[in-house]
């Protein structure tokens, strides 16, 4: 027997059997259980469970974090335990009914469904970004073929990520998929370029990701709306040219404007605090991870987005990057002035993982358990984000963050992420020696 499968069916029994599990989901770093009846979970049993990290409680769902490279394993032994379908979801919350979530938490569990998914693609293209800059920094001539390819494979998403928010912000939105993508085509068209309203030419991706947020949602509500009257023999045929013959002249006339002034607005806004030197990026960076422990950061994903969509680099991933740094500091004291072998053992297997930039195991393995190493991990991070900034670093692509973040970092501004990853490190590190925290027996 496997380790996975060993490991999956006591979880399984610990949560009362198969017959009590309605709904599996995983993540990165945790594995998500939907019971009918949490009588029947056996919590103590699980915190027992070595491999177990922590457990996170949401209405009737059990998130128990096991780390990056067990969770995916560990969902597939039980859904073939169980026989029955694992979903592949960033943010578990997704399959709660909405009617159970306050219209801010729906809409923050849609941002996050729309855009988590399209974090490898966006990875990827970045880190093939980074490795062109790498290439021709190392003397490779920028026209060279190989170059050329490389610019190719790293920038394509950013050409058509338009078409890719489109697709997923229609599945959230009801309509269908398709339809959203066009969605996206109906903003990033060149064509556009040849129309005038008032006398005035469109932009092509004027509005950018906000637009095509706007247009899908205005699409997708036209689709139903046409469903619910129109004859179910002509559906096919009548719904999707209608819905695209009033979304696009919507788009042309109204929706487009109007995401152009919301979208300037909001990078606007976020790029004025970038620029307010140390004690933005202090601010920024130490309410980081409380963001990210209340779901909140999945607002900043469509911001994220609109800079590198507008400028072609971000100045706010590398001042957010210092929440995890902040962790792996505080982390590595609570490592070292611990007595208790269990957590010695936590901190083993998820303080490399956070040095890359996965933070969630350091978060709800070891720091906010403990509670104060927590607060002083936030509090390392705070100074961290001041130095990036002070130094005005930007990211040139998405990625995660911790070292391998430094691949993305625009050139010549390394050497400061480095510089405020360290502050980071040190910072927390003392923070947390200093005030300490009460070391479990258990």
């Amino acid at each position: 027997m496997s380790k996975e499968r060993g490991l999956s069916k006591k979880i399984l029994n610990a949560f009362g059997g198969k017959e009590n599990i309605k709904a599996v989901t995983y993540n990165m770093n945790s594995l998500s259980l939907t019971v009918v009846n949490n009588g029947q979970v056996n919590e103590e049993g699980l915190k027992k469970i070595k491999e177990v990290i922590r457990l996170v409680e949401d209405s009737d769902q059990l998130q128990v974090i096991l780390g990056p490279g067990l969770a995916n394993k560990v969902a597939a032994e039980i859904t073939a335990l169980i026989r029955m379908q694992m979903i592949d979801v960033q943010n578990p919350k997704s399959i709660i009914s909405d009617n159970r979530q306050t219209p801010y938490e729906m809409f923050l569990r849609k941002l996050s469904s729309i855009f988590i998914p399209l974090i490898p693609a966006i990875v990827a293209s970045g880190m093939i970004t980074s490795l062109t800059n790498v290439a021709i920094q190392m003397g490779i001539t920028p026209e060279s073929l190989i170059i050329n390819i490389l610019k190719t494979l790293g920038n394509g998403i950013f050409a058509y990520l338009a078409i890719f928010v489109g697709i997923n912000a229609s599945k959230e939105f009801g309509g269908t998929p398709a339809m959203g993508g066009l969605a996206g085509v109906l903003l990033i068209n060149p064509a556009i370029a040849n129309i005038k309203i008032s006398g005035v030419a469109l932009i092509p991706g004027q509005g950018g990701i906000i637009g095509v947020l706007l247009v899908a949602w205005f699409m997708s509500w036209v689709e139903k709306q046409l469903r619910k009257i129109i004859p179910n023999a002509i559906d096919i045929i009548a719904t999707p040219a209608l819905t695209l013959l009033i979304t696009g002249f919507a788009t042309y006339i109204f929706l487009q404007p109007i995401a152009g002034y919301l979208s300037d607005g909001i990078v606007y806004a976020f790029k004025s605090l970038t620029n307010g030197g140390a004690i933005a990026g202090f601010i920024l960076a130490g309410t980081n991870v409380p963001l990210v422990i209340t779901g909140l950061h999945h607002g900043l994903n469509p911001v994220n987005m609109e800079f590198l969509n507008t400028f072609r680099q971000n100045p706010l991933q590398p001042i957010m990057a210092m929440g995890g740094a902040g962790q792996v500091g505080a982390t590595f004291a609570v490592y070292v002035k611990t007595k208790n072998q269990r957590l010695k053992n936590i901190i083993k297997g998820a303080l490399p993982v956070g040095i890359l930039g996965i933070g969630e195991p350091l978060i709800y393995g070891v720091t906010l358990p403990l509670g104060r190493p927590f607060v002083t991990a936030c509090i390392g991070a705070a100074f961290g984000g001041a130095v990036q900034a002070s130094f005005h670093v930007s990211t040139i692509a998405m990625g995660v963050s911790g070292l391998l973040l430094t691949f993305l970092i625009k050139n010549g501004s390394a050497f400061y992420y480095l510089l405020g990853i360290c502050v980071a490190y040190v910072a927390s590190f003392l923070a947390t020696w200093f005030v300490g925290f009460d070391d479990p027996r258990e």
